[in-house]
């Protein structure tokens, strides 16, 4: 097993493109080709996490945050950030984080938190556009099928629950080849008609390069005619924050009753409410998601779960959606769970455990 196989199956549920661009996801520090003796998951990595990757003979982490988030100009170990960095490389330990490309992921950190409260016809609260492209090729009859699963088998025509999704339509095509051509039809130097099919299908943006060399092995044509056309759909089912709803609305203490006890944490932040209205819509964002407040707002829901919220959110919106904060660490250590299953289900009998030295370092008194 190495480092990188364990990194391959995180990748293909949170692809580091769907990453915000002020983030560090990916690997961090480490060599995909070492291998991989177990993977310790950990939202923060703190010398204490380091520590317990060496004493359980683990020479990978998988965190949530990155270990490295900004640049680092000295390692002197004056930090506990520096430590740490020091400690994982003196003893061969891999780090691997997958921040906000994990947060958009479909059935990513919100969507899980969105589960565990038991919301139903869930979707991301700030969708995730800018990532699909259009492939439209150009196949002679006898190949089209051929062609078609080369690029399914590579990744395409994936839509939502549904794939093998493609689109076709006959015509004619022309082309005259030159005298440095190889044509798979046709004569050099003649006008040449062609029965051919236009294919088109879907792709996200990281599957091109993939996508692009399965066409051009499995297509005949010695210069096949293709495109690549950026759309702006939404990505099924990916994207920031989660919205969902209660089959049965529940009051406002109810509800707060019931995030406090599903996330573990003692207290919560609040605007005033009226307990007498129910609760059937929410809104959420594990960590800081104060920015996606108006997204709800503008989304019906009634109320809004995330952490971190200012002073001046509570001021502006509190007239018009009950804000519920919690804190980041409560808000997020369902990510550990996410990467567990992640690596769990392509890897059943690998070493894996969730960090018992990840501790919330806020204390409420």
């Amino acid at each position: 097993m190495l480092t990188g196989h364990i990194i391959q199956a995180i990748e293909s549920f949170a692809p580091p493109a769907l990453q915000e661009s002020y983030d560090n996801s990916g690997l961090i520090l480490g060599n995909r080709l070492d291998e991989c003796t177990g993977a310790l998951i950990t939202v923060d990595v703190t010398p204490e996490v380091v520590d317990e990757a060496i004493s359980l003979g683990y020479n990978l982490i998988v965190a949530h945050h990155p270990l490295i988030f900004k640049g680092i100009k000295r390692l002197t170990g004056k930090t506990p950030q520096e430590r740490a960095v020091i400690s994982a490389i003196r003893h061969g330990i891999a780090v691997y984080a997958c921040h906000t490309s994990l947060d958009s992921a479909r059935g990513g950190v919100s969507q899980r938190m969105a589960s565990m409260l038991g919301l139903g016809n869930v979707k991301p609260l700030d969708p995730t556009y800018d990532k699909l492209l259009k492939l439209q090729t150009f196949v002679p009859d006898d190949y089209l099928e051929d062609v078609r699963l080369a690029l399914f088998d590579a990744g395409a025509g994936a839509i939502g629950n549904y794939d093998m999704c493609s689109y076709s339509v006959s015509g004619e095509g022309t082309f005259r080849a030159n005298e440095s051509a190889e044509p798979f039809v046709g004569e050099i130097g003649e006008i040449h008609h062609e029965k051919e099919h236009s294919l088109q299908v879907i792709l996200p943006e990281w599957k091109r390069q993939a996508v692009e060399s399965a066409l051009l092995t499995a297509h005949p044509y010695e210069e096949p005619a293709y495109e690549f056309i950026r759309l702006q759909n939404t990505l099924s089912g990916t994207g920031l924050g989660a919205i969902g709803n209660f089959e049965t609305p529940v009051s406002p203490t109810e509800l707060i009753g019931k995030i406090k006890e599903t996330f573990g944490s003692p207290i919560v932040r609040c605007t005033s409410f009226d307990n007498e209205t129910p609760i059937r819509r929410l809104a959420l964002c594990g960590g800081s998601g104060s920015s996606l407040i108006p997204n709800a707002i503008a989304g019906k829901a009634q109320a809004y779960l995330t952490s971190d919220v200012k002073y001046h959110d509570f001021v502006d919106y509190g007239p018009d959606i009950l804000l519920i904060d919690i804190g980041h660490h409560e808000s997020e250590n369902c990510s550990k769970n996410v990467i567990y299953d992640i690596i769990s289900e392509k890897f059943p009998n690998f070493a894996l455990r969730n960090s018992k030295a990840d501790v919330n370092p806020i204390n409420y008194l």
